[in-house]
């Protein structure tokens, strides 16, 4: 989608302080972070949202999630982290391309991190 900002970012239109990428996805810093580490998990592939993900996205997803480890471990928080997907307008998603926000850092999370 050409006005969607997540793909204009993954097709570099946008620049984005990225952390980790391979061919199908990408990782990036929140441009409004709410913990010490906010990161951005984005699929290359527009999907909408994890509503309207399908089947065929499983292996895609899993890939995201058995990655967000490493990144949590090479960003600064190594003794776990949070996980939030927004999904459609109940869900308050902002950014119409699937998305995971992982937050963590050196100290427990306090109220502020939470959506």
């Amino acid at each position: 989608m050409s006005d969607c900002l997540f793909c204009r970012i993954v097709k570099g239109e946008i620049p984005a302080k990225k952390v980790f990428e391979d061919h199908e996805m990408i990782a990036f810093h929140d441009i409004h972070p709410r913990a010490p580490m906010h990161l951005l998990v984005v699929p290359k592939r527009h999907i909408e949202s994890l509503a309207t993900a399908e089947a065929e996205d499983a292996q895609l997803l899993g890939r995201m999630m058995t990655r967000l480890k490493g990144l949590a471990i090479e960003n600064g928080s190594p003794d776990g982290f949070r996980t939030v997907v927004n999904s459609g307008r109940v869900g308050r998603q902002e950014v119409y391309h699937l998305h995971i926000h992982m937050l963590g850092g050196p100290e427990p999370l306090g109220s502020s991190a939470s959506f």
